[in-house]
Parts: structure tokens; sequence; C-alpha cells
């Protein structure tokens, strides 16, 4: 079982602007541009990166999909925060 993660994310408060994030990932835009632009989260301006973290280090929810999500898919999630777009880039 995987114990740590490396993932991007973009944060909004908006689902539809979520979906629309996924669409636009799926068409070829590249996450980091759209982290920069869209995101509320401080790593919005890194690109979107998490780095590396462990299991249980984030909100379940997000946790969940970093440990059992495909891995290069954008995947939505709904947190406290708001809605995440994620992209898992490895486990360990």
């Amino acid at each position: 079982m995987a114990r740590t993660a490396s993932a991007l994310h973009i944060l909004v408060k908006d689902k539809a602007l979520a979906e629309s994030l996924i669409a636009q990932l799926n068409n070829g835009a590249h996450f980091d541009v759209l982290a920069k632009k869209h995101s509320t989260c401080p790593s919005g301006k890194k690109g979107g990166n998490l780095g590396e973290f462990t299991k249980g280090q984030m909100v379940p929810a997000f946790d969940k999909v970093c440990f059992t999500g495909e891995l290069f898919t954008p995947h939505l999630v709904k947190t406290k925060f708001g809605w995440h777009v994620v992209k898992v880039l490895y486990r360990t």
C-alpha cells in the first residue's frame, strides 16, 4: 500500500468552474497555467504543485483520491475548502 503521494491541484469555490477546468485539461490545457490563473490555494503560484505528502496528511476526501484514484487523470473532489481539481503524479 502506498505511503506517500505527489499531486497537483487547483482549488476553486465553484463546482461549475472546477468542471470547466477538468474539461480544459482533457482538451490539452496545461495544469500549471490553469492553477496559476484560477487556484485560490497558495500552491497555485507553483502551478498547483503540492509536492510529496504522506497518507493521512490531507483531508479525507482529498487523501482518498490521492491514494486510490487513477494517476495523471484530473479528479473532482469536494472538501470544506471548496472544489479541487486533483492530478495525482505518483505514489510510493
